[in-house]
C-alpha cells in the first residue's frame, strides 16, 4: 500500500550518522518529495547516498507554501504514490513545515509513517535535567522587547505553577538579545538550558540558573540554539 513517509533530516550537516539507514531506504521507495527547502533536501540525500538519482523524484517545495501545494499533494495520494516529506533540519511537522499536508493525509486515511530522527526539542530536553514529564514547546517569542519580556515572565510563572519545562527558539542573529532578556527578566534561581549546535562536533547543552549565567554569558550569535526554561521544583 502506498504511504506518506515523514523523513527526518540532520540538524548538523556533517552528522549523517544521526540518520538511520532505514530512512534512506524509505526515501528510495518514494516517487514524490515535498521538501521544506528543495536545495537543502537534495544536498542531504546526496550526502547520505551519492548514487541516488535526485532528478528521478518529482519535487515540490513547501516552505511557507503548504496550502499552495495541497492540490499537488492530494493528486499524488489519489494516484497511490509513495510520498516523502523532508524538513530542512529535524523532523517534519515538529516546529517545521509538513503539518498541513500530514493533516490532509490523515483526513483521506492515507497511511502516514513517521521515521525516527533527531529533534533538537527532544534532544535538548533529554540533556537538560529539567522536567521531561511536563513540557511545552512555544516556538518563537515576540520580537518587540516589551512583548518579549512580558512573554518570558508569563512562561516563568506558568513553569513554576505547573512544574513544567518551557522550550523555545529564536532567529540565530537575535539569540544574544533573547539571552539578555531572559537574564534580566527571570528570577535568579530559575534555570535556563541552552542547547547549541546539537549533534555537531562542537555541541554544547548547558543548564545553569540565571544567577550563574550572568557570570558566563555565551556568544550565541548566528548559531543554532534552543532555549529551555524551568522555574519549578528548585
Amino acid at each position: 500500500m502506498a504511504s506518506l513517509y515523514l523523513i527526518p533530516c540532520v540538524l548538523a550537516e556533517d552528522a549523517t550518522d544521526t540518520i538511520a539507514t532505514y530512512v534512506l531506504e524509505a526515501v528510495k521507495k518514494c516517487t514524490v518529495i515535498f521538501a521544506e527547502n528543495e536545495r537543502t533536501a537534495r544536498r542531504f540525500l546526496k550526502s547520505m547516498d551519492k548514487t541516488i538519482v535526485i532528478d528521478d523524484f518529482e519535487w515540490f517545495a513547501i516552505h511557507k507554501a503548504e496550502e499552495e501545494q495541497l492540490q499537488h499533494f492530494i493528486a499524488a495520494m489519489k494516484a497511490q504514490k509513495n510520498i516523502a516529506i523532508i524538513s530542512e533540519a529535524g523532523c517534519p511537522g515538529i516546529a517545521d513545515p509538513g503539518q498541513y499536508l500530514i493533516k490532509a493525509a490523515q483526513d483521506m486515511h492515507y497511511p502516514v509513517k513517521p521515521l525516527v530522527g533527531p529533534s533538537s526539542i527532544l534532544l535538548a530536553l533529554m540533556a537538560s535535567g529539567m522536567n521531561g514529564q511536563q513540557f511545552e514547546f512555544v516556538g518563537y517569542l515576540p520580537i518587540d522587547n516589551a512583548e518579549r519580556i512580558k512573554k518570558i515572565k508569563e512562561l516563568e510563572i506558568s513553569s513554576q505553577k505547573n512544574n513544567s519545562t518551557k522550550i523555545f527558539i529564536e532567529t540565530p542573529y537575535r539569540n544574544n538579545q533573547l539571552f539578555d532578556a531572559l537574564i534580566k527578566s527571570c528570577n535568579a534561581n530559575t534555570k535556563l538550558c541552552i542547547g547549541i549546535n546539537i549533534t555537531a562536533a562542537n555541541e554544547r547543552i548547558i543548564t545553569c540558573n540565571m544567577a550563574q549565567w550572568k557570570n558566563k554569558k555565551p556568544d550565541l550569535h548566528k548559531q543554532p540554539v534552543i532555549f529551555l526554561l524551568y522555574a519549578g521544583g528548585y
